[in-house]
């Protein structure tokens, strides 16, 4: 099933926004290497460099302490496989340079957390062989700085930051190997 963004989607996205908040935001996740919806490039999966593609975003709402992101892949055999859990991004920050370094806390403070092959930082796709997965790149816009210890799980961060998400924006690539 191929995922489509519609004017429909994003207003039914944005009411919980706007009804919480208080505020209308137009936040928006790119990359410079992938489409919305499109192949993600070899090089960023397990298959070679495993490396995190770069991330760019704009449109942060009005009082936006800090970003966090999640990617991870609902279509895996076991059930949801996490890739990804970054936070405590800093507000002035714009995006991810391809290739954060795996370790719990960067140079700017920003911590990563730990993924489901029970590492930290980003893990790139191995699917099993077959159809292509869905890679959700889910970055939210947070009032608070979570402050959890660096290696937290997508459980945990979800927790903390639930009731402080003023917007966020989807991302979506795919990835599959040959069988």
């Amino acid at each position: 099933m191929r995922l489509r963004h519609n004017k429909i989607s994003s207003v039914v996205l944005l009411l919980p926004v706007l009804f919480f908040a208080g505020t209308a935001s137009s936040l928006e996740l790119r990359s410079a290497v992938f489409e919305n919806g499109g192949g993600l490039p070899a090089r960023y999966t397990g298959l070679e460099d495993d490396v995190s593609p770069g991330l760019n975003w704009s449109g942060a709402p009005q009082g936006t302490q800090s970003f966090v992101l999640i990617m991870d892949d609902p279509d895996a055999p076991m059930g949801t496989w996490v890739h990804w859990v970054i936070y405590d991004i800093p507000k002035s920050a714009s995006g991810l340079e391809a290739d954060v370094a795996k370790k719990s806390i960067l140079d700017n403070g920003t911590r990563q957390g730990m993924n489901s092959f029970r590492e930290t930082g980003y893990g790139g796709p191995y699917p099993p062989p077959g159809p292509a997965h869905r890679y959700f790149f889910k970055l939210y816009a947070v009032d608070i700085v979570l402050t959890l210890p660096p290696g937290a799980g997508k459980d945990a961060v979800l927790q903390a930051m639930q009731g402080h998400v003023l917007a966020e924006a989807r991302l979506t690539a795919r990835f599959g190997r040959a069988k």
